[in-house]
């Protein structure tokens, strides 16, 4: 869909014609880097893009006349970066292109506030990474000293975490951690891959622990119900999320013998760990994220599933009902369906099957909650079944796990891949490769709250390595989200991950040996190779390291393309850097063209933009339904655990909707479903509202990457 471009000239080949050429650029810090007049000429490329002209035509002369006159100016070898650009300008201006040098004008312009923006910040920025991204690791990540002073750059902040995972390499081969933390850090810093979120803010820091987020044991009793809350705020505390079933507590009404009393049931006890996680968060590090989950079966089911009805209930939580095939299948059939005490294990009565999910659909459609979790083909799926049968999930679904098991994430940056107009598939399994053994290190390293954390993740070694960036790379290849050539790819995406993932697994045994619980999983009676991980795939829905990547959310379509952010109390614009470097190239871009977005967020029924582009950059409530789940069991056929995946309907959707999404979801072999009706919440990630005009604006908070608009979706 882009116009055909001039190779610019390789560094090599830049540097034969640039003799003379000052050996390093002095930065703005003081720092010197190798001098690479390539960089020039891509810089005026963009710039000749910018004014309507053929990319190329002006890079060879100009780099020259820079070159020459740098080599005047500055003999000692070192070049400020100001005086370069510069002498850029000058040189454009000289050759009579003044719409390039105005241009090139307009760039550093651009480059220069967001610099001041960050230095109001209080952020040294070596990563070139927006606005919100220093925002996002201002407020979270980076360290401060005792008086509260950031003292890590973003660079400095990607060094600490690459050395400290990096020192589980000395383990194994002493001395090799430098090596492979420089590897490391070069894969964060080039933002190719970010682990989950508690990785970037406590590695290297006395806090230590580094997964995302636990599955926690409740059993029914008060003295279980209390620990495994202790455990979580413990856990919450550092960061990490928290996942629960709640299926094990007796119903509401039901007898108590030890006290003659009755039982208040799991909704209510629900709320007290809502109000627990509130209490942590307001000393902790970022939002607390939980995920409660019961069996369809429970007696309270009913309850639980309006308990998030009320608006601003259960803040703190994602709710899912786990429903079983035979469920499901009775609803098809108009059957009935037992609820049954998990105390006393009898059934108390019996309902309509079909009635029972009415209501879950009707409260998913009010209120975006609950979803849905299939735990049929999530153990069908238990890499380890002999340790147990999987009952709930971490926040955001994509992890199901045994209790007191451990989601050790990480997403790789597909829009980062693209080389020449296509996905460097080498450059991607070389990524998948230098991911898993950077994902295993964290295992070895992590510092656990206590004991049985480390006891669990240590048995099977699970990680989970997902993608972010999927709805910008099919835009930058032109591929519309819904078509079937994007489906196809996707679907070659998430089988090579798989493929490499497990190569570098079974690398990594025969190195350090395989998973302690390996003899007991399905790979050992299958009769493959030893693995390192029992599990090594998972989609996350990557909240704020998308913010930090620059990219899309997941595996999410694009929600808006514009749309204003509030920021420090002030609401910015932000419209989508693809698609303006694409109107830009294609020579459709206008000021009024980027005000007319920013008042719809989509590209609908705008004049002047070309049909490939309208359809490549479809935004989510564009898309049909169905458009989300076929994408979503695309991923799932090749990704061990489970994907993480908002179905958004817009408005006006009906509550068929959401029941044709859930049982279409359970038919295509997923294993969970969330369904976000625009809307349906009081508080969203992103929302309309009306401009200083009357037209409508999307408008964002700082953390809003793309998907979850109306779900937690930290990672």
């Amino acid at each position: 869909m882009t116009a055909a471009r001039e190779r610019p000239p390789r560094s090599g080949e830049a540097r034969d014609r640039a003799q003379g050429a000052p050996r390093f650029v002095e930065r703005r810090d003081g720092t010197l880097v190798p001098f690479d007049p390539a960089r020039i000429s891509s810089a005026v490329a963009r710039a000749e893009r910018e004014a309507g002209r053929h990319p190329g035509e002006l890079g060879g002369v100009i780099v020259e006349a820079v070159v020459a006159e740098l080599a005047r100016r500055f003999p000692d070898g070192a070049a400020p970066v100001e005086e370069i650009q510069d002498a850029v300008e000058r040189a454009l201006v000289a050759r009579g292109a003044v719409e390039v040098a105005r241009a090139y004008a307009v760039y550093r312009q651009r480059r220069a506030e967001l610099r001041r923006a960050k230095a109001a910040l209080g952020v040294r920025d070596e990563l070139k990474l927006s606005l919100n991204a220093a925002i996002v690791l201002k407020e979270r990540y980076l360290r401060r000293d005792e008086e509260g002073r950031i003292r890590e750059s973003t660079a400095e902040m990607m060094e600490r975490v690459a050395r400290h995972v990096a020192d589980a390499e000395d383990e194994v081969e002493p001395g090799s951690g430098e090596r492979w933390a420089e590897e490391f850090s070069s894969l964060l810093k080039g933002l190719l891959f970010l682990p989950n979120s508690p990785t970037l803010m406590n590695a290297g820091t006395q806090l230590g622990l580094l997964s995302g987020c636990f599955v926690l044991p409740l059993e029914d009793s008060l003295e279980s119900v209390f620990e495994t809350l202790k455990r979580a705020a413990l856990i919450q505390k550092e960061g990490g999320g928290t996942g629960f079933s709640f299926s094990r507590l007796r119903p509401a009404g039901d007898r108590v013998a030890s006290t003659g009393g009755t039982a208040s049931g799991p909704v209510t006890f629900l709320h007290v760990f809502d109000a627990a996680t509130d209490a942590v968060r307001q000393g902790g590090r970022r939002r607390g994220a939980n995920m409660a989950v019961l069996d369809v079966s429970h007696p309270d089911v009913r309850a639980f599933v309006a308990a998030k009805l009320e608006p601003d209930a259960l803040e703190n939580f994602n709710l899912s009902v786990a429903v079983g095939d035979g469920f499901l299948r009775a609803v098809e059939r108009g059957g009935s369906h037992e609820l049954v005490n998990p105390r006393t294990g009898r059934g108390e009565r019996t309902v309509e099957a079909r009635r029972l999910f009415d209501e879950i659909v009707e409260a998913a459609w009010r209120a975006g909650e609950p979803g849905l979790l299939f735990l049929d083909r999530v153990n069908a799926a238990n890499p380890v079944p002999t340790l147990g049968r999987i009952e709930a999930t971490n926040p955001c679904g994509e992890v199901p796990l045994l209790p007191y098991e451990s989601c050790n994430l990480g997403s790789i940056n597909l829009a980062r891949l693209v080389r020449d107009g296509a996905l460097d598939w080498e450059e991607l399994a070389r990524v998948v490769r230098l991911a898993v053994r950077f994902l295993d290190d964290v295992i070895t390293v992590n510092r656990y709250p206590f004991p049985e954390l480390e006891e669990a993740a240590l048995a099977t070694r699970k990680i989970g390595l997902g993608v972010m960036g999927l709805a910008e790379l099919l835009a930058a290849l032109g591929l519309p989200y819904d078509s079937e050539p994007a489906l196809e790819l996707a679907e070659r995406i998430a089988a090579w991950i798989r493929q490499e993932a497990r190569a570098a697994s079974a690398e990594l045994a025969a190195e350090r040996g395989p998973f302690p619980r390996f003899p007991d999983s399905v790979f050992a009676r299958a009769g493959g190779p030893p693995l390192r991980n029992a599990q090594l795939t998972s989609i996350a829905p990557t909240g704020t390291i998308s913010v930090i990547a620059g990219t899309t959310a997941g595996i999410e379509p694009m929600f808006a393309l514009a749309y204003f952010r509030n920021v420090l109390g002030t609401r910015l614009v932000e419209l989508n850097p693809l698609f303006e470097r694409t109107a830009r190239e294609r020579g459709f871009w206008s000021d009024d063209l980027a005000a007319e977005i920013l008042e719809r967020g989509t590209l609908r029924d705008l004049p002047g933009i070309p049909e490939d582009v309208r359809r490549a950059f479809v935004t989510a409530l564009e898309l049909p339904p169905q458009a989300h789940v076929r994408m979503q069991a695309v991923f799932q056929r090749h990704t061990d655990a489970a994907v993480s995946k908002t179905v958004n309907l817009p408005e006006d959707a009906s509550p068929d909707a959401v029941r044709e999404v859930f049982l279409s979801a359970w038919r295509a072999g997923v294993k969970g479903i969330t369904v976000y009706r625009y809307g349906s919440r009081p508080s969203q990630v992103l929302t309309v509202v009306a401009g200083p005009s009357g037209a409508t604006a999307p408008v964002a908070d700082p953390v809003y990457a793309g998907g979850c608009a109306g779900r937690l979706c930290e990672v």
